[in-house]
């Protein structure tokens, strides 16, 4: 059946719910070129203004997987889980979460993607290890999901290629917010790779994109619902982006707080978040047998590391980059650290050089942000805060201002905001529906 792009443009515009056939349609030209990009722009601004009703979601996601390849993962041998978070400041989580479950018996499959703006890219961290490659092809990234039971690379280009159009089309036409078109931007890749059970990270607060806990909430129960509409084990889990996390914000310094923590030491909240993560993985992958706590502690974890970075071509024993030019921000005051502004920093460690404003710009591997004070801490005047890191001194002046205003100093401490908020599962979610 065929249609006229402007009357489901229209339909939308006007409030309508669109049919099975009007989505069906729509992301088949578009995927093919039929649809151009001004009438899906015309289109996405609609979806964002309108919104869009439970099943318009679901099956616009599953036209988002019919425009590709959905991939088969049962020659992994054992049961597969992956993770995604909505991203955030420091948030290097992926490095050790992924070897971690699978060093407890299940396969992780993670397709991550690449910093843009404030928010850092799990690739781009990884890009930071000398050799290491990002880019596998199908054969690969299975082959070695049995071999080594965990991979970090790139999506394919068979993966949801409907999804890759419309998600350049929605960065430049202020279409992001949509919650229907994160939710199965996200969700239609999650589920096309092949996974059995999905924990999806999605953040809150200044560093987030999901800037508020009504927001965040139903983005997490419209994907949760989308996963399981799938026969995808899908849980969301609500965590705290006001603050970074951890101590280290860049590409390189976020990989070595990775393999401390995998070590057994690295920042409190990090290792509580990996091992949060980490149970509610092997809970939906049925492997509630095992404490990842224990693995990590063992070293298990750091030995499935090694081998998944050396499949890849990387050497874990190679000396990371190092930027040239630092400089270290003090405390003008006695008092306590009661705040520290994610999103400030994050833009801070964009300008020094981790990050990208645009998909093709590249980035430096040792710029960043060392942290040398958290939210809570008590600090005297001339204290070192904060240490800035850039290949160009220039971009220290870009940064230092901001870097510096994003940290609070006050007489009394604050009470601190838990790490881990919520959580949302499906029985939740069923349950919110039918109320």
């Amino acid at each position: 059946m065929s249609f006229a792009a402007v009357d489901v443009i229209r339909a939308k515009r006007d409030g309508q719910v669109l049919s099975d056939a009007q989505i069906d349609w729509v992301i088949d030209a578009y995927t093919r070129g039929v649809v151009a990009d001004e009438q899906m722009s015309a289109l996405a601004m609609a979806i964002l203004l309108r919104g869009m009703t439970g099943p318009e979601i679901a099956r616009w996601t599953a036209a988002m997987i019919a425009s590709g390849e959905r991939l088969d993962l049962s020659a992994a041998g054992r049961p597969t889980a992956d993770k995604h978070s909505t991203g955030g400041v420091g948030d290097k989580i992926t490095l050790p979460l992924t070897p971690l479950v699978a060093a407890c018996g299940v396969a992780v499959p993670q397709l991550s993607g690449r910093g843009l703006g404030h928010t850092g890219g799990t690739l781009d961290k990884l890009e930071s290890i000398p050799g290491w490659r990002a880019r596998l092809s199908n054969e690969e990234f299975r082959t070695q999901l049995r071999d080594v039971g965990a991979v970090i690379c790139a999506a394919g280009d068979g993966l949801a290629p409907a999804d890759r159009k419309l998600y350049a089309l929605r960065d430049v036409t202020g279409t992001v917010e949509a919650i229907p078109l994160i939710a199965s931007s996200i969700m239609s890749k999650k589920i096309a790779e092949g996974t059995g059970a999905l924990v999806l990270d999605v953040k809150v607060g200044s560093g987030a994109f999901m800037k508020n806990l009504d927001d965040a909430r139903e983005l997490a129960r419209t994907m949760v619902e989308l996963g399981g509409a799938h026969g995808v084990n899908t849980v969301a889990v609500l965590t705290d982006m006001s603050t970074p996390l951890g101590l280290a914000i860049g590409n390189a310094i976020e990989v070595e707080e990775s393999v401390e923590v995998l070590a057994g030491g690295g920042p409190a909240d990090v290792v509580e978040l990996t091992l949060s993560l980490a149970r509610e993985m092997l809970a939906a992958a049925g492997r509630t047998d095992v404490d990842p706590a224990d693995v990590l502690a063992g070293g298990g974890a750091m030995d499935r590391w090694r081998d998944m970075i050396r499949a890849q071509g990387g050497d874990p024993d190679a000396p990371l980059p190092v930027a040239p030019e630092t400089e270290t921000l003090y405390a003008a005051a006695d008092g306590y650290v009661t705040a520290m502004d994610a999103y400030d920093i994050g833009v801070a460690a964009w300008r020094l050089g981790a990050g990208r404003a645009r998909k093709e710009d590249a980035v430096s591997a040792g710029a960043g942000i060392m942290l040398k004070v958290k939210p809570g801490d008590p600090v005297r005047r001339g204290q070192p805060l904060l240490e800035l890191r850039a290949d160009d001194a220039a971009r220290i002046e870009g940064a230092r201002e901001l870097a510096h205003g994003a940290i609070t100093i006050a007489d009394q401490p604050a009470a601190r905001t838990p790490l881990i908020i919520e959580r949302i599962g499906l029985p939740m979610v069923q349950a919110s529906l039918t109320s």
